[in-house]
């Protein structure tokens, strides 16, 4: 995540040059190769590293799951409304009413009962018990970049095939 934000930079500062370039003067950009090496080694480097940690991954799953609180699924909350129609805007501050209230009766969001629920907005019904369940949260999540295994599988085959394509290209 730190050289995320050192490439990030670097990438910003070299658009900053090419952007105030004149259309034929191209002095300026010999400034431009250490910024463009350096980016293109850490990026070999984290490569590296990252090869390294998933090839030795092992997964706890009994850590995984003893890692989980019901405020991650805060959002979850906000979007069963959304499905029932409620602007996002609006449900967002709903959901944080909800996670406030818990806080304040010292207990965790999945505890609060469906009248609790119900006196911060009369559009939750039964149903919304439903949303304390994590993996049913994970599969909801089925856009690009999502979390389902469906989705997530389908991340990990273009990562396959663009390494192939890179590797079969050098």
């Amino acid at each position: 995540r730190g050289k995320a934000g050192i490439a990030l930079g670097r990438a910003v500062g070299f658009t900053a040059t090419l952007k105030g370039l004149p259309r034929a003067y191209n002095k300026d950009l010999q400034e431009d190769k250490v910024p463009l090496f350096d980016a293109v080694d850490t990026t070999k480097d984290c490569i590296a590293i990252l090869t390294g940690v998933i090839a030795t991954l092992k997964p706890q799953p009994q850590n995984l799951m003893q890692a989980l609180c019901p405020e991650m699924l805060a959002t979850d909350l906000a979007d069963y409304l959304v499905r029932k129609g409620v602007p996002f805007r609006e449900t967002h501050h709903i959901s944080g009413a909800c996670v406030r209230l818990a806080e304040e009766q010292n207990t965790s969001i999945d505890k609060l009962t469906l009248q609790q629920l119900q006196h911060i907005d009369a559009r939750f019904e039964s149903d919304v018990m439903q949303v304390w369940n994590y993996e049913t949260s994970v599969e909801r999540k089925t856009s690009i970049g999502g979390t389902s295994k469906q989705t997530v599988q389908a991340q990990i085959d273009d990562c396959v095939k663009f390494a192939q394509a890179l590797s079969n290209s050098m």
